[in-house]
């Protein structure tokens, strides 16, 4: 399995685009229906924005070596209290993503990542490609997520669609 400092470059883009697009729709919206129970997997629209923080703070400490969220899994969902919290921190681990995606070699995406999953109770050994495809990965999977429940909620945070990705993001 390989991955290039390129595929990360790119996907970090995507990211920030993302995360820009919905900071835009979620700041202009009231706290309360940020926090509204909605019934998804992190409960709301807030929660699930903090989630999707938590878990890119905690790959990017072992990716980096860099700080983690400081809070564990399980309190995931109140990460931030507020979206203005939020927004702040998630502006500047977009940053952290797109700096370490810029200073990536090839060498760098091999070998093998060893961290303790609080997840799994254990230690975990998986190569570093699939570790930081999984980070993509998740990040678009709970994005969509936040997508839906914006859309439910009346909002429009725009396409999301890979191609569609101004050259500038």
């Amino acid at each position: 399995m390989m991955i290039t400092p390129d595929y990360c470059r790119t996907m970090a883009r995507y990211n920030r685009w993302q995360n820009k697009a919905v900071t835009e729709v979620v700041e202009a919206m009231p706290q309360a229906e940020l926090t509204e129970d909605r019934r998804a997997f992190f409960g709301s629209i807030l929660g699930t924005l903090n989630h999707l923080l938590w878990a890119d703070l905690v790959w990017m400490a072992r990716l980096d070596g860099g700080d983690g969220p400081g809070v564990a899994l399980v309190d995931s969902p109140g990460l931030t209290p507020d979206v203005r919290e939020w927004a702040r921190r998630r502006f500047l681990a977009d940053g952290r993503i797109r700096e370490w995606a810029l200073a990536l070699d090839a060498i760098d995406l091999v070998g093998d990542l060893t961290w303790y999953s609080g997840a799994m109770q254990a230690e975990a050994r998986r190569p570093v490609a699939l570790c930081v495809m999984h980070m993509f990965n998740h990040q678009t999977h709970h994005r969509g997520q936040v997508h839906a429940m914006l859309t439910a909620a009346g909002q429009d945070p725009g396409p999301t669609d890979l191609f569609m990705m101004p050259e500038t993001a």
